[in-house]
């Protein structure tokens, strides 16, 4: 009768465990805010990809209000955006050579904005961002779009775009 009474005891606190464990699972599977993204494509006989994080608009002014104005962005959330070139291709008519750089922009209220290319492609966010490790730096005009509420980066035959909000950064490439 001990036993009996031991193994029922026994056997409720693993029935108890195993639902306690399925129940925090079940809480703990939240979606990330600016989960990683990626795109890569052929563009003027070069193969790029682009690996960013998806920030979401939510609601918030994104340029000018939650990245301001005439300061360096990491193109993305989280870790700086990457962007990757297997042949050296020519950006808005400047020479970038063939490999990984940190991308970032410098967002601008009126007029064009700066498109940085930095040779420290691993590095979180802009906050170590350092001007003369800059491969490249040109200048871009950006366009109006439709609304993305969630970033997103697009090649195309000509280049690629960053389009966030209302907002589209086109680069070209040849």
């Amino acid at each position: 009768m001990k036993t009996l009474f031991q193994l029922k005891a026994l056997s409720f606190f693993v029935c108890a465990f195993l639902v306690s464990s399925v129940a925090m699972a079940q809480n703990t599977a939240k979606p990330i805010p600016s989960p990683r993204d990626s795109v890569s494509g052929a563009v003027a006989g070069a193969h790029i990809k682009i690996w960013y994080g998806s920030p979401s608009v939510k609601g918030r002014k994104v340029f000018g209000g939650l990245e301001p104005w005439g300061k360096v962005y990491r193109a993305g959330a989280n870790e700086a955006t990457t962007f990757t070139t297997d042949k050296d291709i020519k950006v808005e008519g400047e020479t970038l050579p063939a490999g990984t750089y940190a991308f970032f922009v410098i967002p601008m209220e009126k007029g064009k904005w700066t498109v940085i290319f930095n040779k420290t492609a691993k590095q979180w966010g802009a906050f170590k961002y350092d001007q003369s490790k800059d491969q490249l730096r040109v200048m871009v005009e950006p366009k109006t779009t439709k609304m993305h509420e969630r970033m997103v980066y697009l090649i195309n035959k000509g280049g690629f775009s960053m389009d966030w909000d209302t907002t589209s950064i086109p680069v070209s490439i040849k």
